[in-house]
Order: structure tokens, then C-alpha cells, then sequence
């Protein structure tokens, strides 16, 4: 299925082995602790601490509580304490140094027990000293329920002189409780200030509340005045803490309804209420990305509403998917995932949603499946809880999973998705999972080659390279998504079965603190980027473009900019290609790299210079080497998956080195190439992206392999095929002088640039080479002819013709020649014919007098 879920723990397997070989190694000993096995069916997991230790709880046959704790690392179990009293428990935690435990009960509900508490009170929190078993301090007996929760700063693995308790009450208030302890007789930890522990009001007045294990942050949502804020709160590694930000909601929420997330098991919060209350979640990663997912009490059957408020871009999307089977009733409640760069949102049996939070603006770039769909029926049907990070936890099954994309599905799955906006969503889904990038590119490669017409909304291979080369560099440094192409899209208005979307600008979050660090810091630029960046600050080509073309036209001129200029462009481009080689050891089939191709070379350096230039204005804090560095493997990067898609296809169709010369027949093989060859030229083009040196060359000796002559032209005309000085050498060359090659040679001859023409026209011994060459002769003689008095004394016999005009002509250019031989020197006259010389130019001065 497209989601992976990978078991980290299983109360089943993990746990209750362990519990029955306890209670055989007690029967054993004849120390009692007998009972039928069922007892062990009131097993259940209580919590997931920072570090990863499970903590988990059962009722022996005497109706005694056991605390049992699973460390993550060593996969042991260990007893933390036993209470002697038929209760039930709310909530429980242990500390770092697992010396204290924290315990939230009630009393057991069952008629005609006698109250185990004390008179009056409905909740008892107690606080034990477990490292030894030791005393137990009473915390809280209240009416109302109150959760625990022990703080797990960042610190070195030393023993801290203080802890911290969080206690959440039912009557919504949140305290920090400070507990000293000290180590008495070796390693005996008692509670130093046990008569007394400093408290601390951290949040009162509030609806909703959520706990981030993982990064120690507490969010939480009151009212103010009906309007819903929603705050968060970092708990830091000393006994302070800062409220980091304020950002009001629009979500509907009633002060009557009260609901924690992540707080541990809590099947006794108040189930009635609850169904009152909407479901709601926030999700952050390392990008620096904050997102609220919320979907209001649903009353319909046939389609469900849910938003996905996107603070670090600025904006939220609200949702509505049509329910895929409408004779089934939604018996379970959405569930929001956190997949690092996505977050999936799903209704068992119904639609599974997979949403790009780094990339949100373009629906197209989520996955969106509804209906019948297998990857429906496969997910699970429990209700989930999505834990800090991509744990998932199953209250129901006492499982915690490692939630990840299924990149092998989600590949088998690219090759069956009939829609454009799947393939799309799914090529890029792929793509950020990034195991194994070269074997994954591969794949995808061969995809492209089995779809290349596939697809009618964009272009496979042009989204290809843009979105591979996007991830090939995006974990080296943030703020890469600001500043890197995504896709080559840059809208989408097809409409996505099953589900449509209203997208609006959100208020900001109000930052409360001037000094960020990590998460924080990488929160505030993303902020900052949505309140100051206009326009986006995304790379593009039109200054390369603009500068190329500059340089072209001045060569074609004969002007030259700085020699330094052009040689700092043509190192950049020697530097990359150095980088391409450097990463790629395998011998290539594809005939590649072994000529200039200046402008290529031009390209290439050039975008080097620009992007590298881009980088350096929008990357505060980076080394210019490191910069200089992710340019070239940026760079390289493209140039290396437009070689692999043509050495894919080379290979795919056997090729051989023969293809380069002319004197054979096209076979069908090179005809799917040269298509592959063109299609990659148009994804290139559009996007000003450079082509390996010896692209064009090999493209133009298949077009004439594999075109009509007509057609030949046509792709010449039009620009998809350029003559480069190899290619065309290599057809004088290798073509002999029949009449259809003598055709085909001349068109193309008559198409080249002049000064490339006149070096070309030099290897064809044939008189149209003739002709031309002595055309252009002339043309060069006569360009700064000042007509002067001539010499008398001239040799007329060696020129004498009988056409007068001619021998006139004749005369003038002996004496442009003869006024400066080293400057006008007849070149190639190897191949020049004087009596068709002589007969081309009377045909022409004919048709110029009109005779």
C-alpha cells in the first residue's frame, strides 16, 4: 500500500512473552501470582516518552496496577511499581533517569466498590519514588481528571539535579510542577523538596491542547472573545519556557468541549463531549513548516470537508472529497498523518489524500484517491494517532509504527495511473522519498520511455529532470524550495475527480521572541518570505537566455567580448563536466562529450555564473565554496539525467557506434531514438536548460538517417535540428555523389551559417562546392571595391574570352588581387573547376541581364 507502516513496538509481541514468563517464573517459585491468562487482556500502552520508552499497564487477577516500562534501545522490559488498589488509570510518565514516576487514577467502574480514594475526590495524581521504591507523594485529589507528563530536555546523559512535571487539568488550566532530587546512600534518589514543589501556571482558559514529544512543545488554543487562538509554548532545557507564537484559527470550537492530543491513552476524556469536538492536529518538520489540519463535525453522507492551514506559506486550502462508496456510513473519524514532507489525510474505506506541505500551491501535486481504489481498501482501518516525527500509534492494538511512503508501490502504482495530475503527484511523491536516487531514476526513466506521449497536461520528461534535480540538492541547505525550480508547472486548472478545493490567505502567526535558533529560526525565514518576497525568488533562465543569445550574435558578427569574460564561462562549463565525469565511472554507450560544442559549453557556463550569483544574493550565512559547489552538482545534475534517459534508450534498442556514419540505412531502432532525441530537445528548449556537448550532432546524424529530405529540412528550418560543423563534416565525408546524396548535400550546404559553409564546401570535390567557393571569392574581392584607373599592361590572353562582359569582369578582380595577394589569396582552389567557373558565371550574368 502507498503507506509503509513499519512496527517499532507490539504490546503482543514486545511485551506480554515477557509478562507470562514473569508470571511462570512466580507460579515456579510457589510465590502465587496464579490466575487465569485472561488477565493479561487489560494490557494496555500508557505512553510514549521523548526517548522513545513505552510505558504500559495491566491488572493482575487481584486487581493490582502494574507499571511495566519497554526501553526503546535495549527492547527490554522493566517493572516500575505496583499499585495495591483496584483503580483505573487515567495517565502516566516517568522521567529521563526513570527514578520518579508520575500517575494520574481513578476509581475503578464497577458497582458496590467502596471509594479507594480519598473522601471527596474523583482523580488522585500521585508522584513515587521509584529508584528504589520508595515514598509516594500525593500531587493532586480533585474531582476533575489531570494528565501528566515529565519534561525531556536536551541534555547530556549526566543526571539532572531537577526534573519538570506538567500537569493538564480537565478544568483547563496547565501547571510545571519543579522536583529536586538528591541521591542519598549510593544511588537511592529521593525528593529533596517534597514538602514543597515550586509551581508554575503555564496555560489556563484553553479548548484544545497538543503535545510534541519529540521537540517538548506544548500547543494549545483558547477564546478570546469567540475567536480562536492558537499558541505554542517551547519548554527548554532549564526549568523556563517561552511562548513562541499566536495565530488566530478560523475553526469553529465551543468552550464547553475539552480535548488533549498525544497526552497518552484517553479513553476516559469525556466521549460524549468529544464527539462535539472537531478533529484537529498541528504538524511541523526540520524545513521549518507549521501546519494546522482541522475538519469540522461532518453531518453528511455523501461528501466530507476538512482544512489544511499552511502558516509557513501563507495560506490554507479547504477541501471537499465526495465519499467514494455512498451505501457505506462513515463509521470512523479522518485521520492526519505526518509523513515528513507530506501529510496524509484519510477516511477508511472511503478517499486517501496525500498533501505536499512543502509545495501546496498546485493541487497536482498531491495525490488524491477516492472510490474503489486498492490503496483504499489496503490502509488501516484503526483509528490512528500520529506521534512527533512519523511514529503512528494504534491505542487500540497497542502498536507503534514508523509511518513512510512505499516507494516500491508508490513506483508500481506510477505505472498504472491513468490520470495526468496522479502521474504527476506520484512522480514527485517518489522522487522525495530519496532512497537509492540512481536505481529510483532508473525506474522512472524506463516509465518515461513506456509513457513519453502519455501524458497531455505536461511534459514527463521536462517535470523529470526539473523535479530530480530539485531533490538531488534540496537537503544540503533550507530555503532551497524558495530559491530552486519545483516543477516546470507554474499553474493547473484541470479539474481532480472526486474532491475540489477553495484556497485563501491566512493571517501570520505573531512571533513572541526576537532570537530564534533551529526549527524556530527556519519558521521565521519562511514567514518572512511570505510577508516580504514579491515576486517568488525561484531561479529562472531569461537572464542566461538573454546573454546567450548576446554571445551568439557577436560571434556570428565577428565581434568578441573580453577574452577573459568568454574563458571565466568556458571553466565553468569545463568544471562541470569534470563533476559529471567525477560522479559517473561508467563507460557511456551514447557517443557524448567528444567535441566542443562551444555554444553548449556557452550554456552551461553561463547558467553556472547565474545561479551561482542567484544563490549568493539569498543564502545569508552559506560559504561561497559550499555554494559554488551546489551549483555545480545542480548543473551537473541535469546534464547527467539527459544522458541517462538517452543511454537508457541506447541500450533499450542496441545500438552501435556505427549509427554515426551515413552510408546505411535507418533501422527502426534509431527511428524510436531520434524521437526520444527530439522529445528531450523540446522539454530543454522550453526551459533554456544546456544539452551534453555532442547532443545536436548525434540528433542531426540520426535525422538524416531517419528523415525524408523534405522533412530533413523542414526539422532544420524550424531549428529542432542544428547543423553543427561535425555532423555536416562528417556527411561530406561519408556520402557519395549520387544524385540524391549530391541533393541532400547541397540543401544542406546552402543552410549553414557562411562562414561554416565556406569551411565545409572545401571537402566536397564537386562543382556546386565549385561554384560556391568562387562565388564567395568574389564576393570577398568586391566588397571594398573602389573603382581606379587599371593598369594596360595586363596579360589579357590568359583571361580572354569571347563574352566581352566577362573578360571585363575578369580584369577587375586579376587587379584586386594583384593590389594585395597576402590579403585576397584564393583559398581551396583544390577543388575549384575553372571552366565551370567560367560557365556558372556567364549563366548568371545571363539571368541577371535577363537574356
Amino acid at each position: 500500500m502507498a503507506l509503509r507502516l513499519v512496527s517499532d513496538f507490539d504490546l503482543g509481541k514486545d511485551v506480554l512473552p515477557w509478562l507470562r514468563a514473569q508470571r511462570a517464573a512466580l507460579v515456579a517459585a510457589g510465590a502465587g501470582g496464579g490466575g487465569p491468562e485472561n488477565n493479561f487482556e487489560s494490557l494496555r500502552l500508557l505512553n510514549v516518552e521523548r526517548n522513545g520508552n513505552i510505558i504500559y499497564t495491566y491488572k493482575d487477577d487481584k486487581g493490582n496496577i502494574f507499571f511495566g516500562l519497554y526501553d526503546y534501545q535495549t527492547k527490554q522490559n522493566e517493572h516500575l511499581y505496583t499499585f495495591e488498589k483496584d483503580l483505573q488509570v487515567v495517565s502516566c510518565s516517568v522521567n529521563r533517569e526513570r527514578t520518579l514516576l508520575a500517575a494520574s487514577l481513578v476509581q475503578a467502574a464497577k458497582e458496590g466498590r467502596r471509594n479507594e480514594l480519598q473522601p471527596g475526590s474523583r482523580c488522585l495524581t500521585l508522584l513515587v519514588e521509584i529508584h528504589p521504591i520508595n515514598n509516594v507523594k500525593v500531587l493532586k485529589a480533585v474531582d476533575s481528571y489531570i494528565w501528566v507528563q515529565f519534561l525531556y530536555p536536551h541534555v547530556e546523559s549526566h543526571p539532572l539535579p531537577e526534573n519538570h512535571l506538567l500537569l493538564i487539568s480537565e478544568e483547563k488550566y496547565i501547571e510545571q510542577l519543579h522536583i529536586q532530587v538528591t541521591q542519598e546512600d549510593g544511588n537511592r534518589v529521593v525528593i529533596k523538596n517534597s514538602g514543597h514543589l515550586p509551581r508554575q501556571r503555564v496555560a489556563e482558559d484553553f479548548v484544545w491542547a497538543q503535545w510534541d514529544m519529540s521537540e517538548q512543545r506544548l500547543y494549545y488554543i483558547d477564546l478570546k472573545k469567540s475567536r480562536s487562538v492558537l499558541k505554542c509554548i517551547q519548554f527548554y532545557a532549564d526549568d523556563h519556557f517561552s511562548l513562541m507564537f499566536e495565530a488566530p484559527l478560523d475553526v469553529s470550537l465551543s468552550d464547553s468541549g475539552f480535548k488533549l492530543v498525544n497526552f497518552g491513552y484517553d479513553d476516559l476524556q469525556d466521549q460524549e463531549k468529544l464527539s462535539k469536538h472537531p478533529t484537529l492536529c498541528v504538524f511541523t518538520n526540520h524545513t521549518g513548516s507549521l501546519c494546522v489540519c482541522y475538519c469540522p463535525n461532518f453531518d453528511s453522507w455523501e461528501q466530507i470537508t476538512y482544512s489544511v492551514l499552511y502558516f509557513h506559506k501563507g495560506h490554507g486550502k479547504t477541501f471537499t472529497a465526495t465519499l467514494g462508496r455512498v451505501d457505506s456510513h462513515v463509521t470512523k473519524g479522518i485521520t492526519f498523518l505526518s509523513l515528513d514532507y507530506y501529510v496524509a489525510v484519510y477516511l477508511p474505506g472511503h478517499f486517501f489524500h496525500l498533501l505536499n506541505i512543502q509545495h501546496p500551491d498546485l493541487i497536482c501535486h498531491s495525490l488524491f484517491l477516492t472510490g474503489n481504489s486498492e490503496v483504499i481498501d489496503m490502509l488501516p482501518h484503526s483509528p490512528l494517532q500520529s506521534l512527533s516525527g512519523s511514529l503512528v500509534l494504534d491505542w487500540c492494538s497497542g502498536k507503534l509504527y514508523r509511518a513512510l511512503l512505499n516507494q516500491s508501490y508508490l513506483l508500481e502504482f506510477l505505472w498504472n495511473a491513468r490520470l495526468d495530475c496522479e502521474k504527476l503527484a506520484l512522480l514527485h511523491c517518489v522522487l522525495s522519498c530519496g532512497r537509492d536516487p540512481r536505481r529510483l531514476e532508473a525506474k522512472i526513466i524506463q516509465w518515461i520511455s513506456e509513457n513519453i506521449s502519455a501524458c497531455h497536461s505536461f511534459d514527463l520528461i521536462q517535470e523529470f529532470i526539473i523535479a530530480s534535480s530539485y531533490w538531488s540538492i534540496y537537503p544540503e541547505t533550507s530555503n532551497m524550495d524558495k530559491l530552486l525550480p519545483y516543477s516546470s508547472l507554474l499553474t493547473w486548472d484541470t479539474e481532480i475527480p472526486g474532491i475540489t478545493l477553495v484556497t485563501e490567505e491566512i493571517p501570520l502567526p505573531l512571533m513572541k521572541v526576537h532570537s530564534f535558533k533551529g526549527y524556530w529560526e527556519k519558521l521565521n525565514s519562511n514567514l518572512e518570505y511570505v510577508k516580504y518576497s514579491k515576486p517568488r525568488l525561484h531561479y529562472n533562465s531569461s537572464v542566461v537566455r538573454r546573454e546567450w543569445h548576446s554571445l551568439i550574435s557577436e560571434e556570428k558578427k565577428g565581434k568578441r567580448r573580453s577574452t577573459v569574460y568568454v574563458r571565466n564561462i568556458l571553466d565553468n562549463a569545463i568544471k562541470v563536466i569534470s563533476n559529471l565525469e567525477a560522479r559517473n565511472l561508467e563507460p557511456r554507450l551514447t557517443p557524448l562529450f567528444q567535441e566542443e560544442d562551444n555554444h553548449q559549453r556557452l550554456l552551461m557556463g553561463l547558467m553556472v555564473s547565474e545561479l551561482k550569483d542567484h544563490l549568493l544574493r539569498h543564502l545569508q550565512g552559506v560559504e561561497k565554496k559550499k555554494i559554488e559547489q551546489m551549483v555545480l552538482d545542480y548543473v551537473s545534475k541535469l546534464l547527467d539525467l539527459i544522458c541517462q534517459i538517452l543511454e537508457a534508450s541506447w541500450r533499450k534498442h542496441n545500438l552501435h557506434p556505427w549509427v554515426l556514419h551515413f552510408n546505411r540505412r535507418a533501422s527502426a531502432a534509431e527511428f524510436a531514438v531520434f524521437h526520444i532525441m527530439t522529445r528531450i530537445l523540446e522539454a530543454t528548449n522550453s526551459l533554456f536548460l544546456p544539452l551534453p556537448p555532442g547532443f545536436h550532432t548525434l540528433h542531426t546524424i540520426l535525422g538524416v538517417h531517419c528523415l525524408p529530405l523534405h522533412n530533413l529540412l523542414h526539422y532544420i528550418d524550424n531549428g529542432v535540428l542544428l547543423l553543427t560543423e561535425t555532423a555536416v563534416t562528417r556527411l561530406m565525408k561519408d556520402l557519395d555523389n549520387t544524385e540524391k546524396n549530391e541533393k541532400v548535400k547541397f540543401s544542406i550546404i546552402v543552410r549553414l551559417p557562411p562562414l561554416t559553409g565556406q569551411k565545409i564546401c572545401r571537402l566536397w570535390d564537386h562543382p556546386v562546392s565549385s561554384n560556391i567557393i568562387s562565388r564567395n571569392h568574389v564576393k570577398r574581392l568586391l566588397q571594398n571595391y573602389n573603382k581606379q584607373p587599371r593598369s594596360s599592361m595586363m596579360d589579357k590572353s590568359s583571361f580572354s574570352v569571347e563574352f566581352l562582359p566577362l573578360n571585363y569582369f575578369i580584369e577587375i578582380l586579376t587587379d584586386i588581387e594583384s593590389s594585395n595577394p597576402a590579403l585576397y589569396a584564393f583559398e581551396g582552389h583544390d577543388n575549384v573547376d575553372a571552366k565551370f567557373v567560367e560557365e556558372a558565371a556567364l549563366k548568371h550574368t545571363t539571368m541577371l541581364l535577363g537574356l
